[in-house]
């Protein structure tokens, strides 16, 4: 159950981390207003917030997050810029994912 509920808030991290950036980057590439800084601010400031949420070091949080942010940034290639990602795209998605995992879900002792 905990593994399940810390990948559920790695993904809803990584689309505010996502959402924060990208709102930026269509203002400034593609002259859309810029009224959705506002929004990413509030994103990002999410994104931060639901970073903190998790139990175990920092450090190992930021490190193990990077890998889901990997696979849900390959999800929003394929679902929001409509490009399908390749063979090699997945591969190196669950690549991070696995490593996800380990980081986060292997054995510690004290």
């Amino acid at each position: 159950m905990v593994e399940f509920k810390t990948m559920a808030l790695f993904l809803v991290t990584a689309v505010a981390e996502i959402v924060g950036c990208y709102l930026p980057y269509l203002w400034l590439t593609q002259g859309k207003s810029i009224w959705l800084l506002l929004p990413a601010g509030l994103s990002l400031m999410l994104f931060a917030w639901l970073l903190s949420l998790h139990p175990a070091a920092a450090g190992r949080v930021y490190a193990a997050y990077g890998g889901v942010y990997i696979f849900v940034a390959i999800l929003w290639l394929w679902l929001v810029d409509g490009i399908r990602p390749t063979l090699w795209d997945l591969v190196g998605s669950g690549v991070a994912l696995i490593g996800m995992a380990i980081i986060m879900f292997a054995p510690r002792h004290s």
